[in-house]
């Protein structure tokens, strides 16, 4: 359904965005699922070129899809030629009244994914970080992630009067991952706290065969074929007391915002369980310890400043100076690793936590976005240390603890 209630209608999506575009001297192929015959053809291809005689369409545009072909051209246009042969310009105009009409068009005529596109461009091309600071704006536009981590980056400017708007903003993104991610992120520890639990007298069901024939190798027999297992290991069943200790250390630098924003909701979901001790730390050039804050995500992200410098080695020694259990303890370090602090100190407290213990984790990222931009040099003395560090989707996220749990190999996903 588009936004004025009636029937789907085939939206086009911004050119920059995932546009086909055909070879020299060739006609553009339909996608599957448009509607037939070349007349719709050379209206989809019109709305992505945006026009003049450059575009080769010969195709003018009325009704919804001349608002449509409006909208795309207020954002997109800069550098592009109109019918009358002039540049056309990209531009919303200065005020907040005609933003917010420009939202109401976009959300009309373009499912949400686009609308969080082509918003995000806006405040990225336009320079529409300012009209933020209005709760009329806050009201109109699509909330998602990456508008969370901009409203964040505002918040010290944000007037009181937007204040209240924003946090609801930041509420909503915040319950809608809530609901998304925690079930699944708790079954999966669940489970591996479960299974990091051994115990010498398991139940038939609860036997662990791998560890338990490794263990009673000597006693095999070769002329039955088998080993006679002495002693049995299995996985024991966790109880209500605390099993492992996690520490989020998270950069707050203003390239890691979406990051930020999931972190925080997953250190919500982690406190939230019994067995798990959760401390989160968030850092730029300076640390600061939120744990206190952890019933409440939203807190959480107003409690951060996004921007600013690095120093990963001051953050990770506070990190250090909270272990108490390294054997039982994880720590993830998610940063782009562009390190502003001393280097050498940051990589030898890395060494000295998992020389004790500790089950380090580096994650380059918690986002949807792909690969980041990261320090590979950083990254690569890392990897040297035996921590690999790489980019983490929210959805791989709950694996990567759980292997770090069990002290197995973690999940790294395959690079681009």
């Amino acid at each position: 359904m588009n936004g004025t209630g009636q029937g789907p209608t085939p939206a086009p999506v911004p050119a920059h965005v995932h546009a086909p575009v055909p070879a020299h001297g060739q006609a553009p192929s339909p996608a599957p699922g448009t509607r037939t015959g070349n007349d719709e053809r050379l209206r989809r291809w019109r709305l992505v070129l945006g026009g003049g005689e450059a575009d080769g369409t010969g195709r003018s545009l009325a009704g919804t899809d001349s608002a449509m072909d409006g909208a795309l051209t207020a954002l997109y246009g800069r550098g592009a030629k109109g019918s009358t042969g002039r540049e056309r310009s990209a531009g919303l105009g200065a005020s907040a009244p005609s933003v917010a009409r420009w939202l109401g068009d976009i959300r009309t005529y373009f499912p949400s994914s686009v609308v969080q596109v082509m918003q995000r461009d806006a405040i990225d091309r336009l320079g529409l970080s300012t009209l933020l600071l209005e709760p009329e704006m806050l009201e109109a536009v699509e909330a998602d992630v990456h508008l969370v981590g901009t409203l964040l980056s505002l918040n010290k400017a944000m007037p009181e009067t937007t204040k209240e708007t924003a946090r609801a903003v930041v509420r909503k993104v915040v319950d809608d991952l809530e609901k998304r991610l925690a079930t699944r992120t708790r079954a999966t520890l669940t489970g591996a706290l479960d299974r990091s639990a051994r115990i010498s007298r398991p139940r038939h069901r609860d036997i662990d065969w791998d560890r338990t024939i490794r263990a009673n190798l000597k006693n095999y027999l070769p002329e039955y074929g088998t080993v006679v297992p002495e002693r049995l290991i299995g996985y024991g069943r966790a109880a209500q007391s605390v099993k492992k200790d996690v520490v989020l250390c998270i950069d707050q630098s203003g390239s890691m915002a979406a990051s930020v924003v999931y972190a925080s909701v997953f250190g919500a979901v982690l406190a939230s369980m019994r067995s798990i001790a959760t401390r989160l730390v968030v850092f730029d050039t300076a640390v600061v310890d939120l744990t206190d804050q952890l019933d409440d995500p939203v807190d959480v992200l107003f409690g951060t400043q996004l921007g600013g410098g690095t120093d990963i080695n001051r953050a990770l020694a506070y990190c250090q100076s909270q272990i108490t259990r390294p054997g039982d303890t994880v720590v993830v370090l998610i940063s782009d690793l562009y390190e502003g602090g001393i280097r050498d100190e940051m990589l030898k407290r890395v060494a000295a936590m998992k020389a004790s213990g500790v089950q380090f984790v580096a994650l380059l990222a918690l986002s949807d976005e792909g690969t980041p931009a990261y320090d590979r040099e950083h990254a690569a003395a890392l990897a040297a240390l035996g921590a690999p560090a790489f980019a983490c989707t929210p959805d791989l996220f709950p694996e990567v603890m759980a292997a770090a749990i069990e002290k197995r190999p973690l999940p790294i996903p395959d690079s681009p």
